[in-house]
């Protein structure tokens, strides 16, 4: 395994990352959660990420899959990196289980960028899976 980014080698990653109609999405898993991870702009801070609702009425989000049964199983993409199409509808859901009104977003489509990009907010993330403890944050 490779060492983390510095904060600067990730603030050159951002300003430097290709543009375009789409964002970069940072799953995000916290068991019994329904919310699916980060979403920010191209170029755009982490710390102005949003965590979203995907409406998968289009497309089903990159790990649906059984939550209890053997092998792969959701969840298992937790900080795998992505480019996600799609847009925000405007409405505002609530997640019982972590509490939170959270924008809705239509997943249209998805690509892989990196299964191990590395910290999400700061290099002093601490991730649990059992309750939300990333939250946006400047560095």
């Amino acid at each position: 395994m490779g060492l983390l980014p510095t904060v600067s080698d990730r603030k050159a990653q951002i300003s430097s990352e290709p543009r375009g109609d789409f964002f970069y999405g940072r799953r995000y898993f916290v068991k019994k959660t329904r919310f699916w991870g980060y979403l920010r702009e191209p170029g755009q801070s982490a710390n102005k990420a949003k965590l979203v609702i995907f409406n998968e009425s289009w497309k089903i989000n990159p790990d649906r899959l059984p939550e209890t049964e053997g092998g792969k199983t959701y969840g298992f993409d937790n900080n795998y990196e992505y480019r996600i199409y799609g847009r925000y509808t405007g409405r505002e859901l609530y997640e019982p289980n972590s509490n939170q009104i959270l924008p809705e977003f239509i997943l249209t489509d998805y690509q892989l960028i990196s299964r191990n990009p590395g910290w999400l907010f700061s290099p002093s993330d601490q991730y649990y899976p059992t309750r939300v403890s990333l939250l946006p944050r400047s560095f």
